[in-house]
């Protein structure tokens, strides 16, 4: 409908719109162009892929909450033998060391603040 519309359109404006349209899309290349070239100090050094602190803090956080879990499971693992109360101390303290492993981890990825005893 809007091609037959052209080709009846007495005035002449498809070539104008045409046009304005080629001009619109040629600036919008040049600006896509202009945005993809790396900057000048980008230039001088290579961006790496990876970041080693990035690494190191996802090493860090990770091994968090591995500890904690661990810590757990062998703190329940022991109550079990010493008290006899088997698998009920491993269970609970598999679940303590899981909830304590999230807690560091959130503490050093810094969503909440450390506990601080205030000395006065």
């Amino acid at each position: 409908m809007a091609d037959g519309a052209r080709e009846n359109d007495p005035r002449g404006n498809s070539s104008n719109d045409e046009a304005a349209l080629s001009a619109r899309l040629r600036r919008l290349g040049d600006r896509l162009t202009e945005a993809s070239r790396p900057d000048d100090h980008d230039a001088a050094q290579p961006r790496s892929s990876t970041d080693p602190s990035m690494i190191a803090r996802g090493f860090r956080l990770s091994s968090e909450l591995v500890a904690g879990v661990i810590v757990g499971g062998i703190i329940g693992w022991l109550l079990d033998r010493w008290l006899g109360i088997s698998p009920w101390g491993l269970i609970v303290f598999l679940l303590l060391g899981f909830a304590a492993g999230v807690l560091n981890v959130m503490r050093a990825a810094g969503v909440i603040r450390p506990n601080r005893i205030d000395e006065n």
